[in-house]
């Protein structure tokens, strides 16, 4: 992914937004591309290990175990008008948050494919893992379904086009562009615009 200097997301900000947007794309070495959820565990290396499963039926996990892959995990996004700018000429663009992870794929045993169902229950309905704590056998049944896997992260690399490099009257324009707009993806970016503007402040 090409990122210029003034959109590279730190590796906390890149972290942040795998956990906000969770449910990435998983690209292996001959192009196959799953959809899944993605959980991330941020003490496991460098730039951390995410976990995720397969449905059984699903072919890919057959051609993973041991090779690289890459995960993509997508924020919000929207177009972003010339009108909105304070300065002219100018082009329209799309603005945009995004974070690709690459590594290595391992298949999980049956124990921690066990866990990580546990942990990805416990994540997305705790509510759900408490009741099916009273059904005998209903994790098991759901075990034999899927294959679980992790993928340690080599390479982290996050991206946040949002119009930066631009003057403040320019920022402006388009800030309060989005926050006003009837798209909810613009006003969602607008609102972690604000978030990045304010850990990068500090405040």
């Amino acid at each position: 992914m090409y990122v210029p200097p003034s959109m590279r997301l730190s590796r906390e900000q890149a972290w942040d937004l795998v956990e906000r947007y969770d449910f990435g794309v998983l690209i292996g070495p001959d192009l196959e591309a799953t959809h899944l959820p993605l959980l991330l565990k941020r003490s496991e290396g460098e730039f951390g290990t995410l976990y995720g499963h397969f449905a059984r039926a699903n072919p890919q996990w057959r051609t993973l175990n041991g090779n690289r892959a890459l995960a993509i995990f997508s924020g919000p996004h929207a177009y972003i008008s010339p009108t909105w700018y304070a300065s002219r000429p100018a082009v329209p663009t799309w603005n945009y948050l995004a974070v690709h992870a690459t590594g290595s794929v391992e298949l999980l045993d049956d124990e921690s494919t066990r866990r990580l169902l546990e942990r990805s229950l416990a994540h997305f309905e705790p509510t759900l893992l408490d009741s099916l704590s009273r059904e005998p056998g209903y994790l098991e049944k759901m075990q034999a379904g899927v294959v679980g896997f992790r993928l340690r992260i080599e390479t982290l690399t996050g991206k946040a086009k949002l119009g930066r490099q631009r003057s403040l009257a320019d920022q402006e324009g388009v800030e309060a562009a989005l926050a006003e707009s009837r798209d909810p993806q613009a006003r969602q970016l607008w609102h972690e615009m604000q978030q990045l503007t304010n850990v990068e402040s500090g405040s």
